[in-house]
């Protein structure tokens, strides 16, 4: 009977259901069925985790290269008046105005009228201070030289003489590149024409750059 017994649990015993352990072989060996295709199993659920994380991670990747490109698409490209443009300006007209032998004051302004640089010769009248500014930013503001508002004037126009920035006097050039307004420059100081000759230096040294 004892033997019997021993027999049968060498044969197959069933034991710790709870850890997943399926039975016993004749030589006591144990074989984890269920627990193989648990492991198994988790194994493939992690692999396909990984993998979907992957696939995720390259379409975020690939959208937001997209959108960046479609976003830089967009933006327009923008000159602007630097450091080294103002002074390239400033030298050559300086130049212009010693050959006249002028005192003048001059002036730079960005597209919108703001300053960017003034310089007053020393004999220049205290006034052209501001004439010279007002002639800049007529011509960025307007896209034409002062001169044009002058001839406004002359003609009978009197109410552009209410515009904002409109300013008729002769000195005053925009700076225009590639069909793009950058701001004005103007010189004040000298006779009209001479004025603008100083301008326009300033703006063949600037295309020349």
């Amino acid at each position: 009977m004892s033997d019997t017994f021993n027999i049968g649990v060498r044969a197959f015993a069933f034991i710790n259901e709870e850890d997943n352990i399926a039975g016993v072989s004749g030589d006591g060996s144990a074989f984890h069925v269920r627990q193989t295709e648990s492991i198994q199993a988790d194994s493939g659920k992690s692999q396909f985790g990984m993998l979907a994380s992957l696939a995720m991670f390259k379409l975020t990747v690939a959208i937001l290269s997209l959108l960046v490109a479609a976003y830089a698409a967009e933006l327009p490209s923008k000159k602007y008046l630097n450091l080294a443009a103002i002074k390239t300006m400033v030298a050559a007209a300086e130049a212009e105005a010693q050959r006249h032998h002028g005192e003048v004051t001059i002036c730079i302004v960005d597209e919108s009228g703001n300053l960017l640089f003034l310089e007053k010769g020393d004999a220049a009248p205290l006034n052209t201070i501001q004439w010279a500014q007002k002639k800049a930013r007529h011509a960025a503001f307007y896209k034409s030289p002062s001169k044009d508002a002058a001839e406004t004037v002359k003609k009978g126009n009197v109410e552009a003489l209410a515009y904002p920035e409109f300013f008729p006097n002769q000195g005053g050039l925009p700076i225009i590149v590639d069909g793009q307004i950058l701001g004005g420059v103007a010189a004040s100081g000298a006779k009209s024409e001479i004025d603008e000759a100083i301008a326009q230096a300033a703006l063949d040294a600037l295309s020349k750059k």
